[in-house]
């Protein structure tokens, strides 16, 4: 009998064909999704192509997905969304999605049930790392390292050490995963948990959904990890068993596990959080950030982080009724169709139209300075996006402060940085 194993080490062990896995092994995994975009797909296409190889390594495995700059912003925009709906074309790729039903890639594939429990999943975006809320090991590679695995459907990988976090007790009103994760972040750091898998567990997660768990397991790499993973649990089961098309496997880490690390939370004491430019780690209390009196020029509520119809109903819950402060702007951003049609059925839609809002069609947008949404020397925005380096959604001059849904519409209303407290 070898050694016990975290999750992480679990799941890599069955994607390869070693007998054992350590942390700081280089082992050659197969690949069970491989993701692209409208940004990182066209570089890797052109590198695939360099190969001379003729067709992918299976067209059932390959996702890719225009969210960055679609609909197109602009003539280049519209050049690279076509590199990548030709070579679907060429390769009838499974998992392509055009305009009108595409959404931001890392809401859209859980979504559909593409991605699973228990999955090796790589994609050429940092945030490729949502999916280990699923119980799968799932990272972000370079454009490169996609080329390889279209060709290949394997690529090396570093087994990462584990940094055991958990969260325990009830949270507070108004306080999310958004909250947590950021909370964990203000802890550790932007470089505390450099290519380590963070696993998350606690009695916390009973009380909170998958759309939590997506958020905190896609900040995961704003603490320098190579992954942010759950171990699947009944809530997991409730949202894969209707989606999924093929076989999943939840795998849990063993008693006597070894972790690098293990982090002790207590959620009760967590107040929602707002992360100061220009990093994540910057994080601190609403309570602490309201009182310094901070206006605002734009709220924006999306993003593969928060555009989920949770963050939509509990924004439009603090903004029914009301209006965003004048010379405020407030953009919302669903992050796939089905979840705009569900706001619509639901009548949020004219909830945030109502109070002022811009309601916009499922992108990435914003949130990496492509569009909708561009700040302008000296603006300051607050959004439920995932990072706030500098320039990262306009000029350098520019400010963003990040936080969740509930603070951000509560701010869209007053003008500045505010809490729903504030507001109700």
């Amino acid at each position: 009998m070898g050694r016990p194993l975290t999750i992480t080490e679990k799941i890599i062990l069955n994607h390869v064909d070693n007998e054992a896995v350590s942390p700081g092994d280089i082992v050659n995994a197969r690949v069970d999704i491989a993701l692209g975009n409208d940004i990182t797909a066209p570089i890797a296409i052109k590198e695939f192509e360099s190969i001379g190889i003729d067709k992918v390594f299976d067209r059932e495995k390959i996702a890719l997905v225009p969210d960055h700059f679609v609909p197109n912003k602009d003539i280049l925009s519209a050049k690279q969304a076509k590199i990548l709906r030709e070579f679907a074309k060429k390769h009838d790729i499974k998992y392509y999605f055009e305009c009108g039903e595409a959404g931001i890639e890392h809401a859209l594939l859980p979504e559909k049930g593409i991605v699973l429990p228990g999955d090796l999943v790589i994609g050429a975006d940092s945030h490729t790392c949502t999916y280990g809320a699923l119980g799968g090991f799932a990272t972000g590679v370079g454009s490169t390292d996609l080329a390889y695995t279209l060709a290949f459907g394997e690529l090396w990988l570093k087994v990462p050490e584990s940094i055991k976090v958990v969260f325990e007790g009830k949270p507070k009103k108004w306080v999310s995963g958004k909250d947590l994760v950021l909370y964990l972040i203000g802890k550790i750091g932007v470089e505390g948990a450099n290519y380590m898998a963070l696993e998350f567990s606690g009695s916390t997660f009973k009380h909170l959904g998958m759309s939590d768990r997506f958020t905190i397991s896609n900040m995961a790499i704003e603490a320098g990890a190579k992954s942010g993973i759950f171990e699947p649990d009944e809530i997991t089961e409730a949202y894969v068993k209707d989606r999924a098309g093929r076989n999943y496997t939840f795998y849990k880490s063993d008693d006597g596990a070894e972790y690098s690390r293990v982090l002790n939370f207590d959620s009760g004491e967590i107040n929602p959080q707002v992360a100061f430019p220009h990093l994540p780690e910057n994080s601190i209390d609403i309570g602490e950030a309201s009182a310094k009196n901070i206006k605002i020029d734009q709220s924006v509520i999306g993003s593969c982080t928060n555009g989920r119809i949770e963050d939509l109903r509990i924004a439009a819950q603090i903004l029914k009724g009301k209006k965003i402060a004048k010379y405020t702007r407030l953009i919302v951003l669903p992050a796939t169709p089905a979840i705009y049609k569900m706001a619509e059925k639901e009548g949020l839609i004219d909830i945030f139209m109502d109070a002022g809002a811009v309601f916009s069609t499922p992108t990435c947008g914003p949130c990496l300075g492509g569009y909708m949404g561009i700040l302008a020397d000296g603006e300051r925005a607050i959004s439920s996006t995932n990072r706030n380096f500098k320039g990262r959604m306009g000029d350098v001059t520019s400010e963003v402060y990040l936080a969740n849904p509930a603070v951000c519409a509560a701010s869209a209303i007053l003008g500045k940085i505010a809490g729903p407290d504030d507001v109700i």
